[in-house]
């Protein structure tokens, strides 16, 4: 299965307050209503803190 389009992710991590860990960001995209691939792809991201959503993307597209 291919992996989602990063601009995809971010849409459903609009509004989330940075510095965020990864399981923030996992939990607000699911309260935005990811779908489970893009929760899926957004839990094998490193766990650390992320400072903006440039630096989630550059992770995610590696992931």
């Amino acid at each position: 299965m291919a992996a989602p389009n990063p601009i995809q992710m971010q849409k459903f991590l609009s509004g989330v307050d940075y510095p965020c860990t990864r399981d923030k960001l996992v939990d607000h995209a699911q309260s935005q209503g990811a779908p489970e691939d893009v929760l899926d792809h957004l839990r094998r991201l490193p766990d650390r803190e992320y400072d903006g959503p440039n630096a989630v993307s550059a992770e995610f597209t590696r992931t």
